[in-house]
């Protein structure tokens, strides 16, 4: 059975988007996974089709109806099946990382809501036990871009993506620290070398250079994650 994602939106038409090409494309041209939108306005219940209400005790912008969003939570899931995780995009929530992305990567299915206008109504988020999930500390217009993103992770992790396996376990973040630099031909390039020791063939040199660059990168960029980092080795 392959990796699914459920995307409920205002904006089915944004899908696939960046997901329908290159690695991620070529992975749901080939079954590895599928994706299904769903749009939210179609379970609207007037001639309107409104999806919005103002917010009770005042205040700017509008408020995702529950109503509303629930049906289309419950129709998505009569439609394609019950969801292993239903996730709300929304900026208040926990932050995306390569731990969450492996969790998630992980389950047979993702029901995904991309959330507009001020946000949704909290009583559906607490009926529907959507898991709140943000990209960061800012702002989005709502939620499409976050949920191509997080798909994004997730299938790279997907057996049968990458080619190379090997891949995933060098990366960013997959040992708690920033990537090496790469370097490719030419050797030297306006008057920049290549390190002598990617040229060595000496592999274990190699390892240990990349290793000490990563931790070198980590410690001057993300001094969070290298504290984490040197905390988890002690306790090993």
């Amino acid at each position: 059975m392959s990796w699914h994602a459920t995307i409920l939106t205002l904006f089915p038409e944004a899908f696939p988007g960046i997901l329908g090409i290159s690695l991620p494309g070529k992975a749901l041209k080939d079954g590895l996974w599928s994706l299904e939108t769903l749009d939210i306005r179609s379970f609207a219940r007037d001639k309107h089709a409104s999806v919005d209400d103002t917010p009770y005790g005042g205040g700017a912008g509008m408020v995702m109806r529950p109503d509303v969003l629930d049906d289309a939570i419950e129709g998505a899931e009569a439609r394609f099946g019950k969801a292993s995780r239903k996730i709300y995009l929304s900026p208040r929530g926990r932050v995306l990382n390569q731990n969450l992305v492996s969790e998630l990567a992980a389950e047979e299915s993702l029901l995904l809501v991309c959330g507009r206008y001020e946000g949704v109504d909290q009583r559906v988020i607490d009926k529907q036990g959507l898991e709140e999930v943000s990209l960061g500390d800012f702002v989005l217009a709502g939620g499409e871009v976050a949920a191509m993103a997080l798909i994004e992770a997730c299938v790279r992790l997907l057996p049968g993506v990458l080619g190379n396996e090997t891949t995933v376990d060098e990366e960013s973040f997959s040992e708690g620290l920033l990537e090496y630099p790469h370097y490719t031909r030419p050797a030297v390039w306006k008057g920049e070398a290549v390190p002598e020791v990617l040229i060595s063939g000496h592999h274990e040199k190699v390892r240990a250079w990349r290793k000490e660059q990563a931790e070198a990168i980590t410690r001057s960029r993300r001094p969070d994650l290298y504290e984490r980092y040197v905390l988890n080795r002690k306790k090993v």
